[in-house]
């Protein structure tokens, strides 16, 4: 078994910072990639940003320059420093693995969410 441990999100006025963290935690060989989404109430998820096992990032243009997104390969954990947080920016936060498990091989796993709520 696989499970994502999403923590961090909150409340915080416009202007403020979070900073979310997520544990990819079970039976994993390696992971490939790892990545934050979100949600708003009436839309769709997207994609805020994501990084590779080499590093390589990844951001939606709403929120480069702002978010940072960042991991600690030997802790299978992936953070997301969102600094000068705006009211539109307000969703739940889920965190994304590209892993291999153990038993069966390449899959993806999504976090439960995190509700990330800015304040004007």
């Amino acid at each position: 078994q696989v499970q994502l441990v999403e923590s961090g999100g909150g409340l915080v006025q416009a202007g403020g910072s979070l900073r979310l963290s997520c544990v990819a935690a079970g039976s994993i060989t390696g992971i490939n990639a790892m990545g934050w989404y979100r949600q708003a109430p009436g839309k769709q998820r997207e994609l805020v940003a994501t990084i590779t096992s080499g590093g390589s990032t990844n951001y939606a243009d709403s929120v480069k320059g702002r978010f940072t997104i960042s991991r600690d390969s030997a802790k299978n954990t992936v953070y997301l420093q969102m600094n000068s947080l705006k009211p539109e920016d307000t969703a739940v936060y889920y965190c994304n693995a590209d892993l291999v498990h153990m038993l069966w091989g390449k899959r993806v796993y999504w976090g439960q969410g995190t509700q990330v709520t800015v304040n004007s």
